[in-house]
């Protein structure tokens, strides 16, 4: 088998093991994971399987990895660099129990950056759902279809998609004191800002990125109080990608799970 492993290539390392590592070190190209390796993708497009853009920590391999292994899945995923226009990457309003504050997608109409695409099999896909608690009618994530052209999906060779899927946080995203979404930094960055600026979050959680962590991972209940004292201090404001989730065309004919 061709390619470099995950270890040479400095993309291992989880953040549901290593929470503060979120969102986790992306690739620098386009690649295929296969097991705990990194091959070269022979296409980007892929007719039989799900677009799925990914915004925080399903762009590392070694999450993804660490997901697909911890459910016996072994199939490769297609992890395709796009460039996205009308996607921001927010702070998701509620406390991960995997001791991070992780990252979701807003409405951003002018918004250019580049983002993953990882193309999903229906197992894939479902393992993938399962991690983001959507099929959980307490979860903290709708699988929504953002189609174009109201978000531009370019790849490398100018094919362009019709839309593509992302996890939409339920709870609502982050702003700032203007009430604009806040843009998620890197958790050691984000959990800093948002400790200096709550003394009824310092109280929960410590007055450090590894405090929070270690509590959160200890604690679901003091997860739930956390995301409760978002949305208590007024920090919370919507996605814009709601009616994405609502509206009952968003699927994407014949390949919704």
């Amino acid at each position: 088998m061709t390619g470099r492993t995950l270890e040479e290539l400095g993309l291992a390392e989880a953040p549901r093991e290593h929470p503060l590592s979120y969102p986790g070190a992306w690739p620098a190209d386009s690649g295929l994971l296969h097991g705990d390796r990194m091959l070269p993708l022979e296409q980007l497009v892929y007719e039989d399987r799900v677009p799925v853009l990914a915004v925080g920590s399903n762009a590392c391999p070694g999450q993804l990895r660490h997901k697909m292994v911890g459910f016996g899945v072994t199939s490769p995923v297609p992890m395709v660099k796009a460039t996205v226009t009308g996607v921001g990457v927010g702070v998701s309003a509620h406390v991960s129990r995997m001791g991070y504050v992780s990252a979701s997608p807003f409405e951003a109409p002018y918004s250019v950056r580049e983002l993953f695409l990882i193309w999903l099999d229906a197992r894939q896909l479902t393992l993938v759902d399962a991690s983001e608690g959507v099929p959980v009618p307490a979860g903290h994530y709708d699988r929504a279809w953002l189609p174009a052209p109201d978000v531009r999906i370019e790849l490398a060779d100018g094919t362009t998609l019709p839309g593509a899927y992302a996890y939409v946080n339920r709870h609502g995203i982050l702003h700032d004191d203007t009430v604009t979404p806040r843009e998620h930094p890197g958790e050691r960055a984000l959990l800093t800002q948002l400790l200096r600026e709550s003394t009824r979050l310092r109280s929960l959680f410590g007055t450090t990125p590894e405090e929070f962590c270690a509590r959160a991972r200890a604690d679901a209940e003091l997860c739930e109080r956390g995301t409760r004292l978002f949305a208590e201090q007024d920090w919370v404001t919507a996605s814009g990608l709601e009616r994405y989730v609502r509206d009952p065309r968003a699927g994407r004919p014949g390949m919704d799970a």
